[in-house]
């Protein structure tokens, strides 16, 4: 009766719940803790594609001022340097197009600097991120070279260590500087317009 009793015990006994008593291995939350895991010296490269929407431009004097530009498309390629588990910095290097009403075509190359901060929330990931830098831009035979800047924010999904996939969106900020005047006059102001656009975009992610 004592040997049968030992046996129904030993058989009762699941071996992988010891195993997981004994600190054993649990592959699925091993995968969380390694697919969110920054370090310092971490890297990613992204690669993104989507539309733009002009938004309206903005002038002093005449106020908001309608773009007269249909939708466009975009593309950009960036790269970031993580300085710890969430910070990071990086660089981005874009390209935009868009027609006009009259069938011109209006173009964009944001080039700059960015950094950002990236919460974790087990294989998602919403990186947060300013750039800020310059933009070649050229309508029909006018072309203008000044400050640009954005602010953008993404949520991507981690598929294993090094893709990961996911949406962005962003918005942007393109002034023109200009010195002509508006009209002759000691007192008149210079012509500055401020051009502001709505970018949403698809991106894949390479980790390194």
């Amino acid at each position: 009766m004592l040997a049968t009793a030992l046996c129904l015990h030993a058989q009762e006994n699941d071996p992988a719940d010891d195993d997981e008593e004994d600190g054993g291995i649990n592959i699925e939350s091993d995968w969380s803790r390694a697919a969110n895991l920054y370090n310092s010296g971490d890297q990613l490269i992204c690669i993104n594609l989507g539309l733009v929407k002009p938004l309206f431009f903005a002038e002093q004097k005449e106020g908001y001022i309608d773009t007269q530009m249909n939708l466009g498309g975009f593309g950009s390629l960036a790269y970031n340097y993580f300085l710890g588990p969430h910070w990071y910095l990086g660089a981005e290097l874009g390209g935009m197009f868009a027609s006009t009403v009259g069938r011109n075509m209006f173009y964009i190359v944001p080039i700059g600097f960015r950094g950002g901060y990236q919460l974790l929330f087990n294989r998602f990931e919403i990186p947060l991120s300013f750039m800020i830098g310059f933009a070649p831009q050229s309508y029909s035979q006018l072309t203008y070279f000044g400050l640009f800047s954005k602010l953008a924010a993404g949520c991507f999904f981690r598929i294993n260590s090094e893709w990961s996939f996911g949406v962005n969106t962003a918005f942007w900020w393109a002034p023109e500087w200009t010195n002509k005047l508006r009209a002759a006059g000691l007192n008149d102001r210079k012509i500055n317009i401020h051009g502001f656009f709505w970018e949403t975009s698809l991106g894949v992610r390479y980790h390194f």
